[in-house]
């Protein structure tokens, strides 16, 4: 009788372990695995969205440039 009532509490366990790893979006083991990979691909964007960022403030510098000169010849 003792193995089915463990059997039942263990299976229990597992599906109140479950639902509390969901409800909480708590990382498991398996979400660890790959974490470095992942954050080296996040850390590659970051530099990538940085690069893009810094660009495109020059590229806006330059059309403000422009358009106060366009304001100017029409003047």
């Amino acid at each position: 009788m003792m193995v089915g009532m463990d059997s039942y509490m263990n299976a229990y366990l597992d599906r109140r372990m479950k639902n509390l790893i969901q409800d909480w979006d708590l990382a498991t083991r398996n979400d660890l695995g790959d974490f470095e990979t992942r954050l080296q691909a996040i850390e590659e964007t970051s530099k990538d969205i940085a690069s893009f960022e810094t660009s495109a403030a020059i590229k806006l510098e330059e059309l403000e440039h422009r358009l106060l000169k366009l304001r100017e010849v029409k003047r």
